[in-house]
């Protein structure tokens, strides 16, 4: 019964999120730059459409004929102004010419509460005399604080909140029963949350290790199940937001604060005078520890960025064999193909959580190591 009180409040939370949004067919005016012509398949745009973020949440269909969640805008702009993003999506295209490049691109002016603005490649402008002003083709016009709920920020939430309920469920099944054999859920979680406190934690920080046991089991579990989201094709999966290279950002700088803040004299020391090594040598060598302590974080964030991102951008190629071939018979060989690199993705979305877990903790177990004798 608290499990259904549980599911049944993520409902209801999920549906005030959708509160300003309208799911409907697009049988009315589309944004492309040629509504009513057969576009040729282009491979990169679709690809790209799939793994940059948006605000909307394409369900089916194609061009005019498809099927989206429209999420709502959020913008700071002289007061807090929210609409629904299909006020965009259906909106005004606009096709200017670079005056610089002299290449074609288009942008899309919204209607209704949202006249005042342009998208152009998901990003927000605000309209200066009606229009946007382009300079070697980026937009140069203002943009408004953007605090929208895009596709990605509600793909960061569904898994906040599957992660919540998981461990919710777990630990009370420890707290009614105590320290017993685990059933039902607890059975398959029992397995990674002790792989991450005596293989991660434990082995890299030593016997400090249970203060940081939360942490990584946080970015663990975060990293792992939205890698696993990402994988699904359909609501609420689809997102690409461990392949977000702000995501991975964010995830990088916590690692560093965490060992920045848990660092002592001896971490510091081995910086700026490292033991056994002559003074005219530590001239070179403290620049390079320095910059050392920001290029494990970087090396954490494009990595997880990298592997995500290559995975969806491989397995859409694949499918896309059958579209630019125009022949169904391609799929004997795309569908299996891209079926191998899905389930070959099931292994990388864990590792990735695992290696981004355990090179936290060994940065974390350098900095909290104490000076041998």
């Amino acid at each position: 019964m608290a499990l259904t009180k549980v599911i049944k409040s993520v409902f209801i939370t999920l549906l005030a999120v959708f509160s300003l949004t309208l799911v409907r067919a697009n049988n009315a005016e589309h944004t492309s730059k040629k509504p009513h012509a057969e576009k040729e398949f282009n491979v990169g745009e679709m690809i790209m459409h799939h793994i940059k973020d948006a605000h909307e949440w394409h369900l089916w269909g194609g061009h005019h004929n498809s099927t989206s969640i429209y999420l709502p805008i959020i913008l700071l702009d002289g007061g807090l102004k929210t609409f629904s993003s299909e006020l965009f999506y259906h909106g005004k295209s606009v096709e200017v010419i670079d005056p610089i490049t002299n290449e074609t691109t288009d942008y899309v002016v919204g209607k209704g509460a949202a006249s005042n603005y342009a998208m152009f490649h998901e990003k927000i402008y605000k309209l200066h005399n009606g229009e946007l002003k382009f300079v070697d083709g980026h937009p140069h016009n203002v943009k408004p604080l953007d605090f929208s709920i895009t596709k990605n920020v509600l793909s960061l939430f569904i898994g906040a909140v599957l992660i919540l309920i998981l461990m919710g469920i777990v630990a009370r099944f420890y707290k009614k029963n105590g320290p017993v054999a685990p059933k039902g859920l607890a059975k398959y979680l029992e397995v990674l949350i002790v792989m991450v406190r005596d293989d991660v934690a434990k082995a890299n920080i030593g016997h400090k290790y249970k203060k940081y046991v939360p942490y990584l089991l946080t970015i663990f579990f975060f990293i792992f199940i939205n890698n696993l989201l990402g994988l699904i094709p359909f609501l609420p999966g689809g997102a690409n937001l461990t392949g977000n290279i702000s995501v991975t950002l964010f995830l990088a700088v916590a690692t560093l604060v965490v060992t920045l803040a848990s660092s002592n004299k001896n971490y510091w020391s081995h910086i700026f005078a490292t033991p056994g090594v002559p003074w005219p040598v530590l001239i070179i060598l403290i620049p390079i520890e320095l910059v050392g302590i920001f290029t494990k974080p970087f090396a954490l964030m494009v990595r997880l960025f990298a592997n995500m991102t290559a995975g969806h951008i491989i397995v859409l190629a694949l499918i896309s064999i059958i579209f630019i071939n125009q022949n169904i018979a391609w799929g004997g060989l795309s569908v299996p193909m891209a079926l191998f690199i899905s389930v070959l993705e099931l292994l990388v979305a864990f590792l990735q959580g695992f290696l981004f877990a355990m090179l936290s903790a060994l940065f974390i177990g350098a900095a909290v190591e104490e000076a041998h004798h």
